[in-house]
């Protein structure tokens, strides 16, 4: 192994116990066992592809969970539970004043030849309007059907 293992007796006794007892995400029991398998505090671990027979991974599984444990410098705990977001999540585009604006236009009188309001031709108009961003159709939709808004 590129990155050994070594595990702290308690470590050794909390994977074990996560991966015995209570109830756990499946991904989390995975990476444990993975390490348990690694840990090379215990004795010399067999190869990679012997290891990964007997845990059920891939023999990739097993060189990314070490590599995390290298990376969070031997914290268990960080290595088999999920990832922080580095980023955030995209903001919506559309805010309170943005859907206050959109559903008043899709209730106001429908351009000249139009019997009534569509989607697409609202997306149009809204790409008109300076302070209201760019808009999908579908995005339009899922704003005016949350609010109950109705296209007759």
């Amino acid at each position: 192994m590129k990155r050994p293992v070594v595990l702290t007796e308690a470590d050794r006794d909390w994977l074990v116990r996560v991966t015995t007892t209570g109830v756990h995400p499946a991904a989390v029991i995975r990476r444990a066992r993975v390490l348990l398998a690694l840990d090379t505090s215990v004795g010399e671990v067999d190869t990679q592809e012997v290891l990964a027979a007997r845990v059920g991974v891939s023999a990739e599984m097993l060189r990314l969970v070490a590599k995390r444990f290298a990376e969070t410098g031997g914290d268990v705990d960080a290595t088999i539970s999920r990832k922080q977001r580095e980023h955030p999540p995209v903001p919506s585009p559309v805010t309170g004043e943005v859907e206050a604006r959109l559903i008043a236009l899709a209730c106001s009188q429908p351009p000249q030849g139009y019997a009534r309001w569509s989607l697409r031709l609202l997306e149009r108009h809204v790409a008109l309007v300076e302070d209201i961003p760019d808009l999908d159709h579908s995005t339009i939709g899922r704003v005016l059907k949350k609010r109950g808004c109705v296209l007759i």
